[in-house]
């Protein structure tokens, strides 16, 4: 027997969002049926969640990045990583900090290439920031472009 659902029941039936379901249907990865008001209708009979998570995506671990301008806001530095630490730990997240001092005028940074290494190879599924702004200074929107879940995490000064 045929049962359709909606995008927000099969999301939750899946654990994952509806953004995730959106771009699965961009991907081909998973095709809806679409109602004659062109609404996705997913058939839950046909439905096997190992088949979108693969051993793969349960491997892939959380990143939280701590960046500074300047060599000078080492104090700052290490105040975002006891922020981020704080913010991933609760959440049962496995992760890893990777910090990134230095200007922000130079691509000589360690930490960033580690972390955009990582996020090519596949192995990060989910990056955790202090701020938006600390990612790249400016572009943080491309990262969760290409699929990646960014979390910004609000440090109080």
């Amino acid at each position: 027997m045929e049962r359709f659902a909606g995008l927000g029941e099969v999301a939750e039936a899946l654990g994952v969002s509806i953004t995730t379901l959106r771009r699965w249907g961009a991907e081909d990865r998973l095709m809806p049926e679409h109602t004659p008001g062109r609404r996705r209708r997913y058939d839950l009979d046909k439905l096997r969640p190992e088949r979108f998570r693969a051993a793969k995506d349960a491997a892939r671990k959380t990143i939280a990045y701590a960046r500074v301008s300047s060599h000078d806001q080492k104090e700052d530095l290490e105040r975002q990583k006891q922020v981020l630490e704080l913010y991933c730990a609760p959440q049962g997240w496995t992760f890893e900090v990777v910090a990134a001092p230095g200007s922000g005028m130079t691509d000589n940074k360690k930490g960033l290439k580690k972390l955009l290494a990582a996020i090519i190879d596949g192995s990060v599924g989910r990056l955790v920031v202090a701020h938006k702004d600390r990612l790249l200074g400016f572009g943080a929107e491309l990262v969760s472009q290409i699929g990646l879940d960014v979390v910004a995490c609000r440090l109080k000064r």
